[in-house]
């Protein structure tokens, strides 16, 4: 099975997202800056488990 998912586009959408809504003004600076650390820490999180090599179980 192959994955079509870019980590990067994803958090590179997310943010662009708050940064909208900031701009919008929908939520204030400390806010965006609090979700901004968010979307990060889940970026971390998700190279993590990403990173490393498929192993087929033994049989």
């Amino acid at each position: 099975m192959t994955y079509n998912f870019d980590p990067d586009k994803w958090y590179d959408n997310e943010y662009d997202n708050l940064r909208r809504q900031l701009e919008a003004g929908r939520i204030d600076q400390e806010r965006f800056e609090h979700l901004a650390e968010e979307l990060y820490q889940r970026y971390l999180r998700m190279w993590k488990r990403l990173d490393g090599s498929y192993n087929l179980p033994e049989s």
